[in-house]
C-alpha cells in the first residue's frame, strides 16, 4: 500500500554521525524513512540501502524502488561524505578524485535523479555542505573545495527548482563530534600539516552532537519556505557573517593564524 499519510526521506551516509542521527529524528517525527550507506545498517527501525552514492546505476533502482512502494519521494537528505587532509603537494590524485566524486559529483546526480520523483509534488533537497566551506581550511583544501561546491551548487539548483515547489537548502555544520575524524584519510608528512589537523580533530571532538545538526536538518525538511543556507550554531553564524564583511585577505590571515 503506498504511502498517503507520512512524509517520505532518503537519507544518505545513514548509518552513522549525522546521517544517523538525522534519519532516527526524522523518524521520531514521523516520516517514512529510508537510508542509503556503504556500510550495512544493523538496526530495524528504517530500511537502509546497502549502496555507494557513486554507484549512479544502484541510487537510481533505489530511488524507483522507494517511490513504488510509497507513491512519493518528498525529501532527500544528501549528507554522506568523507575528507581528505595533508598538505596539498602531497595529495595523492586518485584521492582528489574520490573526494569530489563522493562529496560534489554525487550530491549533484543525486539531487538530479530525485527531482523527477518530486516535481509532482514538490520536495525538499537538503545538502550537508560544512562551514570550512565558507571559512577555507588549509591543509583540508579539497575537502573544503567540495564543501564550498555542495553550497554553490544548493542556490544554483534553488532557482532551477522553484517552479515545482521543490525548496533547496544548504546546511552548513562546524566542529561536529563524529566518526568522520578518525576516518578522514591523512596524507603525507609534511609537519605542520600533521599539527593543523590534530587541532582540527581535537576541535571536532569538542564539537557540537550530530543530534544538534540534525534537529537544524528537521527544521529545514519541514519549513515551508526553508533558507538557501543555515549554518549550526552560534559562534559559526557570526564567523560566517564576519567572512562576509571582513576583506578577503583579513579572513585569511585569521584562519592562517588559527591552523597553520
Amino acid at each position: 500500500m503506498k504511502n498517503t499519510d507520512n512524509k517520505v526521506a532518503i537519507v544518505t551516509g545513514a548509518t552513522s554521525g549525522i546521517g544517523l542521527a538525522t534519519a532516527k529524528l526524522l523518524l521520531k517525527k514521523g516520516y517514512k524513512v529510508y537510508g542509503i550507506a556503504r556500510k550495512p545498517y544493523a538496526g530495524n527501525d528504517f530500511t537502509c540501502f546497502s549502496a555507494d552514492v557513486c554507484d549512479y546505476g544502484k541510487i537510481k533502482e533505489c530511488f524507483k524502488e522507494v517511490y513504488d512502494k510509497e507513491g512519493a519521494i518528498n525529501v532527500l537528505v544528501n549528507n554522506a561524505g568523507f575528507g581528505i587532509a595533508g598538505a596539498m603537494e602531497e595529495a595523492s590524485a586518485e584521492n582528489i578524485e574520490a573526494i569530489v566524486k563522493v562529496n560534489l559529483t554525487s550530491l549533484c546526480v543525486l539531487s538530479k535523479e530525485v527531482i523527477p520523483f518530486m516535481k509532482e509534488g514538490g520536495g525538499k533537497i537538503v545538502n550537508v555542505s560544512s562551514v570550512g566551506g565558507i571559512m577555507p581550511l588549509p591543509y583540508q583544501a579539497m575537502y573544503s573545495a567540495t564543501k564550498s561546491g555542495v553550497e554553490v551548487f544548493s542556490r544554483a539548483l534553488a532557482n532551477e527548482v522553484k517552479e515545482y515547489k521543490i525548496k533547496v537548502c544548504a546546511v552548513l555544520p562546524g566542529d561536529t563530534k563524529t566518526g568522520f575524524t578518525d576516518a578522514r584519510v591523512c596524507e603525507g608528512e609534511n609537519a605542520s600539516a600533521k599539527k593543523s589537523v590534530e587541532k582540527m580533530a581535537k576541535d571536532e571532538q569538542h564539537g557540537k552532537s550530530p543530534d544538534v545538526v540534525a534537529k537544524v536538518i528537521y527544521k529545514c525538511c519541514k519549513k515551508k519556505n526553508p533558507p538557501l543556507r543555515v549554518t549550526v550554531g552560534a559562534s559559526y553564524k557570526l564567523l560566517v557573517f564576519l567572512q562576509r564583511i571582513l576583506p578577503v585577505r583579513l579572513v585569511n590571515f585569521i584562519i592562517r593564524k588559527i591552523y597553520c
